[in-house]
């Protein structure tokens, strides 16, 4: 942690020691002085953490909804490979289109509001927890299935306790890339269709030329977003524990 902040710390030296030797206006780019006190003065104002939980919100109903849509399609998928012949085809298709491209698309059917923006969360991260599950499933050893037939285990007690259980590690990849690309389409959203949110807090000072409160929405948004990765980092740990011996 002392190392971080020193690196931190060295860098936003260097940056405010270059406005001494030139005249860099502020609008253009802010010195970390300017910018720590216009963070002061948003979190003064409460108004950010209005913008904040209404990111979050979104964030979190789309990311559910990508996690249980995405892996239970990859355990279907994966166990029952006719189906996930027919099926699979169809997800590698839509997969490389960037989710962005969907806003359009997402206004026209939903409407400016949260309904686009949980559906552009659940795209942007619904594709790599589906693949890492995937992946998961169909590299579970033969033996844990010949293992399963000889003890006549049921099919719901070969899902949970051997198919999902040994796919858990993909699982949590799928979720640490899906949450950060959850928090990455859902700003982009907001920066288009929304009245609220992180997003949209920077298009605003966009607009009014106020480049130290967007510095300040795009530092939030850097440090929300390690910390939603450092929340799905632990749970893997509370729940992996086998993998971390």
């Amino acid at each position: 942690m002392l190392k971080k902040i020193f690196a931190i710390s060295i860098i936003l030296a260097l940056w405010q020691s270059v406005y001494i030797f030139f005249p860099i206006k502020g609008y253009i780019l802010p010195s970390p002085v300017e910018i720590g006190i216009s963070f002061s003065e948003v979190l003064m104002s409460k108004e950010i953490f209005f913008h904040i939980f209404a990111s979050l919100q979104r964030v979190v109903v789309g990311f559910l909804m990508a996690t249980f849509a995405g892996v239970g399609l990859a355990l279907l998928f994966g166990h029952y490979k006719v189906v996930g012949e027919y099926f699979r085809p169809i997800v590698e298709i839509l997969r490389p289109i960037p989710p962005i491209a969907w806003i359009p698309i997402a206004i026209l059917i939903f409407g400016l509001g949260n309904a686009s923006a949980y559906f552009i969360v659940f795209l942007g991260s619904f594709f790599p927890i589906f693949t890492n599950t995937y992946f998961g499933v169909i590299s579970l050893p033969k033996i844990y299935r010949n293992i399963a037939s000889s003890f006549n285990l049921g099919r719901f007690i070969y899902f949970r306790k051997i198919l999902f259980k040994f796919s858990l590690p993909y699982i949590f990849v799928g979720l640490k890339i899906g949450i950060g690309m959850a928090w990455i389409c859902v700003i982009a959203a907001e920066l288009i269709g929304a009245q609220s949110g992180l997003g949209y807090f920077i298009q605003l000072n966009r607009l009014l030329l106020q480049t130290d409160k967007m510095l300040v929405g795009m530092i939030l948004i850097g440090t929300i977003g390690y910390f939603l990765n450092y929340i799905i980092s632990k749970i893997e740990k509370l729940t992996v524990k086998w993998e971390n011996k």
